[in-house]
């Protein structure tokens, strides 16, 4: 029950009965560790809870520029573009900065720890995930690295809960997340620039179902067609997918929300880059722009070691051949989908698109 002297203003549940048997399967240690939220309810990892009222009453900046998606819906790629674009295309700083630095994601935050190599003083920026880090996975990596004690206290380091970190960035802030709106910030909108990406939910579940693969913080066991049934069913972190997309298309009118479709970065990068330069308020020349869509371009991209997160195999995080970065493209998904779940999927798609006039690119 919700409690009337908590500033937070959702329920929070554990995950019980067939859903959590279900979790536990697929899973590493999902069972008893997932948690729903609020009259949606949202899948979220159970050390969300910690953290659930600091972040819903965060002291914005009105500064700030919010990246909100689903997972797996070309939020690195949004992140790049909107950082660029708000830092009159840095490209110099964005080479030197990994972007886990420079756009801090508030689920999981940056650490800049000092070390020494060859009497030389670095900073190793080692990202922090409390809210992907529930108990289970905590001790299958500390038996990992049981021999390793600097990278042991590392792993530590990331049950570090987001807002604090966040709270001490300087100004201006870049922040992501794949929380929907209803569990950010009420005056978000209000405060800051939003720029919002949805994706066709069969593509994100193709991409999402590799990450979970790849993922520790996963670690899904099962195959596609397992994976697809728990998407649609709602089982897979951060959903629903519809009701995450539903509350940003409702206020895309906002002026300081733009909703953007990743279908519509890949099939016009130079006239999506501009929309979102003008909803930030700057202006840039032509050969500016097409300069950006050269850096933007997906084959650039996908080498681009600022972008990834390869550090994170160095702590067995992710497999050694996982790829955070994929194929950039979109109607991947008929690679994986068999007739019945081509059938099914448009089914539920029909189902959760009637009370609403959104439609993605890709389906038109």
């Amino acid at each position: 029950m919700q409690d009337p002297n908590n500033s937070f203003p959702f329920d929070i549940r554990d995950v019980e009965g067939t859903d959590d048997k279900e979790l536990s399967k697929y899973f590493l240690g999902a069972g008893n560790f997932s948690i729903q939220v609020g009259p949606k309810k949202y899948l979220l990892m159970s050390d969300y809870k910690h953290d659930a009222e600091n972040i819903y009453n965060m002291r914005l900046r009105y500064d700030d520029i919010f990246v909100v998606t689903y997972p797996r819906s070309g939020t690195t790629w949004t992140q790049e573009l909107v950082w660029l674009l708000a830092s009159d295309l840095d490209y110099s700083t964005a080479e030197k900065i990994p972007l886990s630095s420079r756009s801090i994601f508030l689920e999981q935050v940056i650490v800049s720890l000092p070390i020494s190599v060859r009497n030389i003083s670095l900073m190793l920026q080692l990202p922090r995930f409390p809210m992907l880090m529930h108990k289970n996975i905590v001790e299958h990596l500390d038996k990992e690295h049981a021999d390793k004690p600097e990278n042991l206290k590392n792993l530590q380091l990331m049950r570090t809960p987001g807002s604090e970190q966040v709270a001490r960035i300087p100004s201006p802030r870049f922040i992501r997340t794949h929380l929907p709106l209803s569990l950010l910030p009420p005056t978000l909108l209000d405060t800051t620039k939003v720029v919002y990406v949805a994706r066709d939910p069969r593509d994100v579940a193709v991409s999402y179902y590799y990450l979970s693969s790849e993922f520790k913080s996963y670690n899904f066991n099962g195959d596609f067609k397992s994976y697809w049934r728990l998407f649609v069913k709602d089982l897979v972190y951060w959903s629903p997918f519809f009701e995450h997309l539903k509350e940003a298309w409702q206020m895309r009118h906002h002026p300081n929300l733009l909703f953007l479709f990743y279908e519509e970065l890949l099939q016009n990068l130079p006239a999506t880059v501009q929309r979102v330069a003008d909803f930030l308020g700057k202006e840039y020349k032509a050969d500016q722009i097409a300069e950006l869509c050269t850096h933007l371009k997906f084959e650039n991209f996908k080498k681009n070691p600022s972008v990834g997160i390869d550090n994170l195999k160095e702590y067995g995080m992710m497999a050694p051949k996982g790829e955070f970065i994929r194929k950039g493209k979109s109607g991947g998904w008929r690679d994986y989908f068999d007739e019945e779940m081509t059938r099914e999927a448009q089914l539920w798609i029909d189902n959760n698109l009637q009370d609403t006039d959104m439609r993605f690119p890709s389906m038109q």
